[in-house]
């Protein structure tokens, strides 16, 4: 058995699932580029029957990966299949994965479907895919709730049907790592023709198990394992490909296999997904959080002076954190701002590093000095928002203790800049009541207004976040800048470009469980 691991990205499926997260398409073009740096051996692009915007950026990511293989998901129906075939036939290497529920709960609850008609939907299902690419993944959904000998049967079915890889989800997070590792163990040994597949992992974390789970797949003979940038996901999220491949790095003594994946590559990818997504890394996260190489306790403080080893099983340069003390001011130029961005993990066109290069000259005229979490603000909310729709260009606000407050607000809606002037009950209820003005959305509902500063000191950045609602979706943004207003702004708007987004897709299929 080959003792590499193959990393199935669904970043840009199953993660893009997660609640108040999409993406557009050049976001996601981004997102699959990087991907190929950290060195992912599959990318699954997205649901391409979900909707035209689906099928787009499968079909865009497709052409654009050089090296990972590319594949769309497709439940166990012909017109599912048929538009995966279609998405990915430009890709080097296409996938197309295809899946249908083997539990007796959702077979009888969500499918309406016997044993047998499943077991008939899934040689049709995989056949067919087979006429579009070699390169085929079929996936037993609630696998772990499943019965086994039933679950055996539909494995077996499969590969005879053509399938090279098997996925078995613990679609609801209820496995335990013995009990996941169990099942694969089984599966393996009773499927006569195991040894024609990779068996492959897909965990949720509803226990805070993904990865302790995956990891025990792995020793019972899983050779793909499924996951996302920072575990992001439907629900509590997907096992984090950071963890998963540091854990198989730093402990290759009990885990013997090895992954692809670029560990240096692993901050950028985080930054990246977080500052796209709006979902801020909770600063104890392992691997990525801002915590993670931390040391506050005396006691640690003189073992890490002494030897960092006796604290950290890992150095921050392994997984591309850079100790640079680089000071950044008013008189750094373009060079050292470059090499400052090369340290935090952005790589950036030139166009979009001088767009950049004179934020950071601005917020450097009204700070004395600009920390590196200054900088990671600044990129993720000027530069990664540049195809918006909508986009703030002017904030100015009017308040004190006799109000109403006054907002006066310009917004550039695709290409066309419109202003306004609203009065509210405070500046923030007098700002968003502009956008509501300038960009109707009366459906949408404002669920949190969050405010922190990114550094210390009273000239800090202000970042804000929104969440917006409507009609069961629901989108985060982002926005950072010196002044708390032009945040705000910046923040509402990047939500409503989101749910813009949202809006386009199709309201019966924008959701597949695997």
């Amino acid at each position: 058995m080959t003792d590499t691991i193959l990393i199935f990205d669904t970043t840009l499926r199953d993660g893009e699932q997660s609640p108040g997260c999409s993406m557009n398409l050049e976001e996601k073009l981004q997102v699959a580029e990087q991907l190929e740096a950290l060195g992912v051996d599959i990318i699954e692009a997205g649901f391409a029957i979900a909707s035209p915007g689906d099928f787009e950026a499968v079909s865009a990511v497709a052409r654009l990966c050089k090296k990972a293989t590319v594949a769309s998901l497709a439940r166990a129906a012909q017109a599912d299949v048929e538009r995966a075939g279609e998405a990915v036939r430009h890709a080097q290497k296409p996938r197309i994965h295809t899946f249908i529920a083997t539990s007796p709960l959702h077979m009888r609850v969500k499918l309406g479907k016997s044993p047998d008609e499943v077991l008939e939907s899934i040689e049709r299902s995989v056949r067919l895919a087979r006429n579009y690419c070699d390169d085929v993944e079929w996936s037993a959904e609630d696998a772990t709730r499943s019965d086994p000998d039933f679950l055996a049967r539909a494995i077996e079915l499969a590969i005879n049907a053509g399938a090279r890889t098997i996925n078995l989800p613990d679609t609801v997070g209820y496995a335990t790592p013995d009990t996941y590792g169990a099942m694969f163990r089984d599966m393996i040994a009773r499927v006569p023709n195991s040894d024609k597949a990779v068996f492959s992992t897909h965990c949720h974390n509803d226990l805070g198990l993904a990865v302790a789970n995956t990891l025990a797949a792995v020793m019972a003979g899983a050779r793909q394992v499924e996951s996302t940038i920072n575990g992001i996901g439907e629900r509590a999220g997907n096992a984090a490909i950071e963890e998963i491949a540091m854990a198989i790095k730093v402990r290759h003594d009990v885990l013997p296999v090895r992954t692809n994946i670029v560990a240096t590559e692993i901050t950028r990818s985080s930054r990246l997904i977080s500052g796209i997504t709006g979902f801020q890394v909770q600063p104890n996260k392992a691997i990525v959080g801002a915590n993670a190489f931390a040391h506050e306790s005396g006691i640690h403080q003189d073992g890490m002076i002494k030897d960092s080893s006796t604290y950290e099983i890992m150095t921050p340069e392994s997984v591309g954190v850079s100790t640079s003390s680089l000071v950044m001011g008013k008189h750094s130029g373009r060079a050292a701002f470059r090499q400052k961005l090369e340290e935090l993990g952005y790589s950036l066109g030139d166009n979009a590093f001088q767009d950049a290069f004179a934020r950071f000259k601005d917020l450097a005229d009204a700070k004395k000095a600009v920390f590196d979490e200054d900088i990671v603000a600044l990129v993720d909310d000027e530069v990664l928002r540049g195809h918006d729709r909508i986009q703030v260009k002017e904030v100015e606000i009017y308040c004190g203790s006799n109000g109403p407050q006054r907002a006066v607000l310009t917004l550039d809606v695709e290409g066309e800049e419109l202003t306004t002037t609203t009065r509210g009950n405070g500046p923030v209820d007098a700002l968003f009541a502009a956008i509501r003005k300038l960009v109707p959305h009366d459906s949408a509902k404002l669920e949190r207004y969050e405010v922190h500063a990114v550094t210390g000191g009273t000239d800090a950045q202000a970042e804000v976040s929104v969440l917006l609602s409507e009609d069961g979706r629901t989108t985060r943004g982002r926005g950072a800048h010196q002044d708390t207003m032009v945040a705000s702004a910046r923040a509402y708007v990047n939500a409503l470009n989101k749910l813009i987004v949202k809006r386009d897709r199709s309201p019966v299929h924008n959701r597949a469980a695997v």
